[in-house]
């Protein structure tokens, strides 16, 4: 593939190395038994084609996994364009299988990775996710139609196709793409092939590039805000729209976390009463936590919520109070004037300096 945001890509000058299925295996057996590596994550650039470079991968993880008895994690990055008979030999062996959507745009991979195909890709995505949901109904059948189980002393063998889902990754900064289109891509992927995670990695400029990728890497803080911003959508209750519903063209704000901009923009959801607020609407409080909602919930069963209970919790207070209406607190007018708020809240500019760097060193 000569993908053009990739440092290995076929027209790109740089040495090439490969490991045979016999390296592979010993080298991880040999960390694993010494307690270096607790499991193996296998990628590869495409070796002949994409079925030979599969078939690779899958051997490495079948004698692993028969004749080494490895009993260690198996995350394979696998190859699209393999056969469904592939990807499933790879779900025998591995604990998580992924597939690289690389772009959250169909315009974006046609420019950048032109011999990828988003219909090939989801298509595999597709066959992953009915293979593991298949799987997981075999389980339970089975499990509700057998006797009680006899407890074991060995590992059992793992389950017949990837018990840790499939995750994905793309690229932020090389296309243009705005946050809310990788966010709304995500959101996508989650919804309709079941994805444990999608990851973001942020664009790194490489030698003797396209004219067409940008030529500075985009700030190490959107890709920390796209990763916030994929939090409150899995386990927050938060929709793309909520998130990016910004004056900065659909763009998330580097200065303060998603959750934080989206309550100073909506004052008049706010402040919440800790002691009476349903499950939803803690969610949405800045500084609060799935974990401590829980702690607020069963806490306030027993008494009647102050400062200094909430304290207790180890919870942001600065970011938490400005929101927030106990027996003893109300943030009175603070909500009034968001621009303040918002300065208030935000981490100051910090200069960087070169003695620092020197002393650092």
């Amino acid at each position: 593939y000569d993908c053009a945001y990739c440092v290995n890509r076929v027209s790109s000058n740089v040495p090439r190395a490969r490991f045979s299925v016999d390296e592979v295996v010993t080298l991880t057996m040999d960390f694993y038994k010494r307690n270096y590596i607790e499991g193996l994550f296998l990628s590869s650039g495409i070796i002949r084609n994409a079925d030979y470079t599969m078939e690779r991968m899958v051997e490495v993880a079948r004698v692993l996994r028969e004749e080494h008895r490895f009993a260690g994690y198996i995350h394979l990055k696998t190859i699209p364009e393999a056969s469904p008979e592939l990807l499933a030999a790879a779900g025998r062996y591995a604990d998580r299988l992924s597939i690289n959507i690389e772009l959250p745009t169909e315009t974006g991979l046609a420019s950048f990775a032109p011999e990828k195909s988003l219909p090939s890709i989801r298509g595999a995505m597709g066959e992953l996710r009915w293979r593991i949901e298949e799987a997981k109904e075999a389980r339970k059948g089975e499990a509700s139609a057998s006797a009680p189980p006899v407890p074991r002393v060995s590992r059992p063998r793992p389950p017949k196709f990837a018990p840790a889902g499939q995750s994905t990754q793309m690229i932020v900064g090389a296309d243009g793409a705005s946050d809310q289109q990788i966010l709304t891509a995500a959101d996508n992927l989650y919804g309709n092939y079941r994805m444990r995670r999608v990851y973001y990695s942020a664009f790194s400029p490489i030698p003797d590039a396209s004219r067409l990728l940008p030529l500075q890497a985009p700030p190490l803080a959107r890709e920390h805000r796209l990763y916030q911003a994929d939090w409150l959508l899995r386990f927050y209750g938060y929709g793309v729209e909520e998130i990016t519903d910004t004056a900065q063209g659909g763009m998330l704000d580097l200065d303060i976390d998603p959750k934080m901009a989206w309550a100073i923009r909506h004052p008049e959801r706010f402040p919440v009463d800790l002691n009476l607020a349903p499950k939803e609407l803690l969610l949405r409080v800045p500084g609060l936590g799935v974990r401590n909602v829980k702690r607020v919930l069963m806490a306030r069963r027993h008494v009647r919520l102050r400062v200094a209970d909430v304290a207790r919790l180890r919870a942001p207070m600065g970011k938490l109070l400005p929101f927030v209406q106990l027996a003893d607190h109300h943030p009175r007018k603070q909500l009034d004037d968001p621009a303040t708020l918002r300065a208030r809240l935000a981490p100051p500019p910090k200069q960087g300096s070169l003695f620092d760097a020197v002393a650092a060193h």
